[in-house]
């Protein structure tokens, strides 16, 4: 019995844009991230909470996770809130395998968690994972989650991420995206019922040959119900950046307020950033708008700066920064930002230099 799975492809509107049809699952060895966690302590939980937000398994990858996956739990108890923030790390070491981690946070009635998940591989690894977030938020509950891509040069990133949000609970997902060859983020937030609210914030920088790809959904079941998105993206080189996203408001969301913005800047000529965003609105009594631009950065900034005796390399430098520093100061309290603030620091300053000497 031929049991390979069946493998998507960019024909498929969800997977356009993509370089699906590069990947060989087959070249790749099943294997495991070592993985470290701070701070869980007695929340860690035993056996399988698979499903708690993603029931059946979205595609092809969240199925092989969900076979696959090496999973921890985190179970919030009703009414705790948990003082130090949570963080999950994933290191990706092994040449030529496939990890699958898997991360369920389960908070209960009127609690609140913040959970800082990383990926890190190094430049010399060559190697694929596939991770699942799964967040369930009752009633009240308060649910802060960062996920941080420091992955190498030759790893790739297929990710998906789903939360369900219930009564009057608020969860934030935050992705800040720096590594990998390709990587993909696929991230869905359900608001079932009224009152539930969600926050999707992203900040990506490609360079190089690096490729990020993103595709959420606002997906509004009941009334009262409000989401706030915000990605903000740079690519530098010849790399590519894309953003689709869909605001989905279904018959009984009535009163429901969604919003979607998808910024891009470009920084040199062979980049490319693709933002398609989309809305699909089955009631009238709502406040939906969605806006995307993708453009290089804006002379007079540039002119401003270097009027002021600013080297053209770092006022490009300054610009880009303050571009993401709005994301970066929405991240949740208690993640510590300037590690973050440094890395896209680090990365640019390298744009700078690959800048300079494909100029010379």
């Amino acid at each position: 019995m031929n049991t390979t799975p069946v493998m998507p492809s960019a024909e498929e509107e969800i997977w356009r844009y993509s370089r699906i049809g590069e990947l060989d699952l087959t070249a790749f060895a099943p294997g495991a991230a070592r993985t470290e966690t701070v701070n869980a302590g007695a929340l860690r939980a035993t056996g399988t909470h698979a499903g708690v937000a993603m029931e059946t398994p979205a595609d092809v990858f969240a199925a092989l996770n969900r076979e696959h996956g090496n999973e921890i739990a985190l179970v919030v108890p009703r009414g705790h809130a948990v003082e130090q923030v949570i963080e999950v790390v994933h290191h990706v070491e092994a040449d030529g395998t496939v990890s699958y981690p898997r991360l369920v946070i389960d908070a209960g009635e009127d609690s609140e968690v913040t959970v800082v998940e990383r990926f890190v591989s190094s430049d010399s690894v060559t190697a694929l994972v596939v991770p699942v977030l799964e967040v369930r938020a009752a009633r009240s509950a308060r649910v802060n989650y960062v996920a941080v891509n420091q992955l190498g040069t030759r790893t790739w990133q297929i990710g998906h991420q789903q939360a369900v949000g219930h009564r009057d609970s608020t969860i934030r997902l935050n992705t800040v995206a720096l590594g990998g060859d390709y990587a993909r983020v696929r991230a869905e937030a359900r608001l079932v019922e009224q009152g539930a609210s969600a926050q999707q914030l992203a900040l990506y920088f490609a360079s190089g040959t690096q490729m990020h790809d993103f595709r959420t959904l606002q997906h509004h079941v009941a009334p009262r119900t409000h989401s706030d998105l915000l990605f903000k993206g740079a690519v530098g080189g010849s790399a590519r950046s894309v953003y689709t996203g869909l605001i989905h408001i279904a018959k009984n969301a009535a009163h429901s307020e969604a919003f979607q913005t998808n910024r891009n800047l470009t920084l040199g000529e062979g980049a490319w950033a693709e933002s398609v965003p989309n809305l699909e609105i089955e009631t009238n009594e709502v406040k939906c708008s969605h806006a995307s631009t993708v453009g290089s950065i804006e002379d007079d900034h540039r002119f401003y700066l270097e009027s002021r005796g600013v080297p053209p390399e770092v006022a490009e430098r300054l610009i880009v920064s303050g571009f993401f520093n709005d994301v970066l100061e929405r991240m949740p309290r208690g993640v510590d930002v300037e590690p973050l603030r440094r890395a896209v620091a680090d990365k640019l300053a390298a744009e700078a230099v690959l800048t300079a000497g494909a100029a010379s």
